[in-house]
This record gives C-alpha cells, structure tokens and sequence, in this order.
C-alpha cells in the first residue's frame, strides 16, 4: 500500500491538501459563528450603534433577534458537541 501512495502522490498530494484546506476553513467558520462570547460582542456593538443613531428601530429590532437566535443555536451546537464527546 505505502509503493501505492507514493506512486499516485502527484495526483493525490494536491486533493489530499485540498481536502484538508476546506475541512480546515470550515472548522474555523463553524468556530467563529457558534461562539458565545463573539455573538455577544456583537450584540453590544449593535446595541451601540443604535444608541448612537446609526440604526432604526426596526433595523436594530430584527438584527438583534438574528443574533439571539444565532446565540440559541451556538448553545445547541455547544451541547450536542459536548454529549459527541
């Protein structure tokens, strides 16, 4: 089997590498978008943009109800990912 990988590295090598680039982005976004602390940074950035003036009501309305629900489904992914371990 090793005689069979390294003959077909040149073809292999590049789709192995390319596999792990995208399983390895797809961690850090999935990392990024289920994380507790940053979806809170952004609810309090909201919250001072609209104290600020820069949003309307209703904008500011229906921004933080996405991030609440993004903030649920981060807790949801935190516990299945927990009972997986």
């Amino acid at each position: 089997m090793g005689l069979f990988k390294l003959l077909t590295f040149p073809a292999s090598g590049p789709v192995a590498g390319t596999k792990w680039v995208l399983e390895t982005i797809l961690s850090e976004a999935e990392r990024q978008h289920y994380d507790p602390a940053l979806i809170r940074q952004q609810l309090a950035d909201l919250e001072a943009q609209h104290r600020a003036g820069a949003l309307s009501d209703a904008e500011y309305d229906r921004r933080e109800e996405a991030l609440f629900e993004r903030l649920l489904a981060a807790r949801e992914y935190q516990q299945r990912k927990q009972l997986r371990s």
